[in-house]
């Protein structure tokens, strides 16, 4: 997707992990309509996020139970870290944001998050300058979504709060990459992932507190309530989040994220299938503008040598 120095033979090795990225982005986009399904049938929204992690944690213990700890109390932090931007944070202000937005809305503004991500490394690392081209596709797509809250606006019972909570989900998740890149040069994907996983439950339990209502338990006898839970955590959580660690790992936090781009592409023809979400056309040019920057920031503004983060 984006432009590189790798050599033909070097970027045959890393096509697999390429793939990886695509196919978990794509399930990711998918997601967005298994949650709604789900806010639609009585739950709420940390009650979906811990069902969810709950799900993928238990299911990777049994696959990779040891080791038990990471090598420090450094380490571990870190890992608190990417279960809070990564999991609790992220999830339950992306899923609270569907109960007020458009999922297509919430797809399209977390897709910011790549640029976000470029954003951040440029303020953190003195080496990486912002470039014109990165400036230009910044501001391109943050128009783009102010077209898309914009939109929120002209639709009944639809509030800029969901699209505002998006924003803050993208932001968690640009920080969450920057984490994983730094922990992927000493554990496995599946370490990762499982510690991910714990601390994405242990630090949403707080938030139980702040719900007053709680789904009932015949609502997991329905088949669209206990599909879509299933899918969302053994699909969307434990498989996509192992390919997402593997391709962070090879590619990098920046590369990777640029595969975001495309899980506003699912979201909308799958909401606009299933859920028959209607957009006026100040939300397409929102959508447009969105992809264009975030495109136009990548392509012009990390095509420089050096403008991957540093492990």
């Amino acid at each position: 997707m984006s432009r590189s120095n790798e050599s033909p033979r070097e970027h045959k090795s890393l096509l697999p992990f390429h793939l990886c990225a695509l196919v978990a982005v794509t399930t990711w986009g998918a997601s967005f309509i298994s949650t709604k399904v789900l806010l639609q049938n009585g739950l709420n929204a940390v009650e979906i996020y811990l069902y969810r992690f709950l799900i993928a944690y238990l299911l990777t213990l049994i696959l990779c139970p040891r080791p038990l700890m990471s090598h420090s109390w450094r380490d571990e932090l870190k890992f608190a870290l990417c279960g809070i931007c990564g999991g609790s944070v992220y999830f339950i202000a992306e899923n609270t944001a569907v109960q007020y937005t458009l999922v297509s809305n919430v797809s399209l503004i977390v897709a910011t998050a790549p640029l976000i991500t470029t954003l951040i490394v440029a303020l953190l690392y003195k080496g990486e300058k912002l470039s014109k081209g990165l400036l230009t596709g910044s501001t391109i797509a943050f128009l783009g979504v102010a077209c898309v809250i914009f939109n929120s606006s002209f639709v009944l019972s639809i509030k800029p709060f969901g699209d505002i909570l998006s924003l803050l989900a993208a932001v968690c998740w640009a920080i969450y990459s920057l984490l994983l890149r730094s922990v992927s040069a000493l554990y496995s994907a599946w370490f990762i992932t499982r510690k991910t996983f714990f601390y994405g439950v242990v630090t949403a339990l707080p938030f139980l507190f702040l719900e007053s209502e709680f789904a009932p338990l015949s609502s997991f006898t329905r088949p669209e309530v206990y599909c879509n839970l299933l899918f969302l955590g053994m699909v969307c959580s434990m498989a996509a989040y192992l390919l997402w660690g593997l391709a962070v790992g090879k590619l990098g936090a920046l590369k990777a994220n640029n595969y975001l781009y495309l899980s506003p592409l699912a979201t909308l023809a799958l909401s606009a299938w299933l859920l028959d979400e209607q957009v006026s056309i100040i939300g397409y040019t929102g959508c447009a503008l969105i992809l264009i920057g975030l495109i136009v920031g990548e392509r012009l503004g990390n095509n420089q040598p050096g403008s991957e983060l540093p492990k």
